[in-house]
């Protein structure tokens, strides 16, 4: 008899390549921030390090590898951990092309590249705090 709630086969952590492939990741993502005039000033810290870590464990345990990162750090509150942060569409794009640029260099298969980026894209919108300008003619909502 099999367990129904057993996982079928491997997580995404481990189809990616585990640990290793966050590492290598999430580091070339720093490579490129570390010299970004938009990101690198978003980040108060001299050393990139804790933010490269804190990144590394978020995406290790959202992709179903350990839970160290809600271990350590508790829920991830994405939203609230970024809202001191001004994130427009600039340094959205900005975020969403050295991510892109550090996926294309891990040479993961297709399929699980695009899955990443999907993920990517949607996790970068939802982290912009101040909204695109309004397209001319439009009206604002009024806020109560």
């Amino acid at each position: 008899m099999t367990d129904s709630n057993a996982p079928s086969g491997p997580t995404p952590y481990e189809q990616f390549g585990g640990h290793e492939f966050f590492v290598r990741l999430v580091h070339a993502f720093y490579v490129r921030v570390a010299v970004d005039p938009v990101m690198r000033p978003m980040y108060p810290d001299q050393d990139l390090g804790p933010a490269e870590d804190r990144l590394r464990l978020f995406l290790e345990q959202y992709w179903g590898g350990p839970t160290t990162y809600s271990d350590e750090r508790g829920h991830p509150r994405l939203r609230m951990r970024h809202a001191d942060f001004a994130i427009d569409a600039v340094a959205r794009e900005h975020w969403l092309a050295h991510m892109h640029d550090a996926l294309l260099e891990q040479g993961l298969p297709q399929e699980d590249a695009v899955t990443l980026w999907n993920y990517f894209v949607g996790a970068a919108h939802a982290m912009q705090n101040i909204p695109d300008e309004l397209p001319p003619g439009a009206t604002p909502v009024a806020q109560s």
